[in-house]
């Protein structure tokens, strides 16, 4: 059975429904408007108009912002799903795309951007100079499927069913300090004696502590003088002397100014992932980068 639709019903502009549906999501026209890159009176008057067009009112203020009234409340959930359509397209299309030149969003975390990444972005750049990379520096998981970045180098097996992952390896974490921090605290020998030296943290939640705490030490919060949710920062305040610190083993044991603090304890066991979406990996850049990052991390 062929499905005709009646394309004259359709009584809105598209575009007017994109400005929609950002504005409630950005939750005001200006955080709208710079999230479309275009000034905030036109994409005022494309809401107005699309209010217009369809006879109801979408928003109401509030304070400094704008919330949904239950018209526009009802309609967001339709809109929503021709912003995914539109974003599905656009995936698509880029996707097929069989030139080598162009642009590619890498994301990472401030460690493996900073420390991994920049001798494969040199291999790349000398392989395919008409490729420009951009890094994308966070410790949260990217949204691959709204394009905020091409491939992404992750922790943690994804579920999302329109993205692929190949395992790269398992790495070690391992503590690490500087051998004056480990004297200053007597050079500890046993998980035991670790009870009175001071932790960097990288995590307010508690789980970093409940982790440690799971390989057989005995800490409390009073180990933890100082937070920041920063691996880098962490990492230099561990090779200034303010404590002990958790890194990957590979990049640890190569840093000439910290030692492991116990040579023989059991590491912290965690994957690297190589995620990109579904569609993108058919598109000869995305696909030749994918496969230099997965060779040479495996590697590293």
């Amino acid at each position: 059975m062929h499905f005709c639709m009646d394309w004259k019903s359709v009584k809105f502009d598209w575009n007017r429904a994109r400005a929609f549906l950002v504005t409630a999501q950005e939750g005001s026209l200006s955080a709208a408007a710079r999230a479309l890159g275009m000034a905030q009176p036109t994409l005022g008057r494309q809401v107005k108009a699309l209010e217009e067009e369809l006879g109801i009112v979408l928003f109401e203020r509030a304070g400094q912002g704008l919330t949904l009234t239950p018209g526009g409340l009802e309609l967001l959930q339709h809109v929503r799903a021709m912003g995914d359509a539109a974003n599905a397209v656009s995936l698509s299309a880029s996707g097929q795309s069989q030139a080598i030149e162009g642009t590619i969003c890498i994301t990472a975390s401030e460690t493996y951007a900073a420390i991994l990444l920049p001798p494969i972005i040199a291999k790349l750049r000398v392989m395919e100079p008409g490729i420009n990379i951009e890094i994308a520096v966070s410790n949260t998981a990217t949204d691959l499927r709204r394009r905020e970045a091409d491939i992404a180098i992750r922790n943690f097996r994804p579920t999302e069913p329109d993205l692929i992952a190949k395992k790269i390896r398992d790495v070690p974490a391992r503590l690490y300090a500087t051998p004056d921090y480990l004297q200053k605290i007597g050079n500890p020998k046993s998980l035991q004696d670790l009870a009175r030296a001071d932790f960097i943290s990288v995590d307010g939640s508690g789980l970093f502590l409940k982790g440690l705490n799971s390989l057989g030490l005995n800490l409390t919060q009073s180990n933890f003088p100082i937070l920041t949710e920063n691996y880098l920062v962490m990492w230099e305040m561990v090779k200034h002397g303010l404590g002990i610190g958790i890194l990957d083993g590979n990049i640890g044991d190569d840093e000439p100014l910290v030692q492991r603090v116990i040579a023989d304890m059991e590491p912290l066991m965690f994957p690297i992932w190589l995620v990109a979406h579904r569609e993108l990996i058919t598109s000869r850049r995305i696909r030749m980068v994918f496969d230099l990052l997965a060779s040479e991390l495996a590697r590293v």
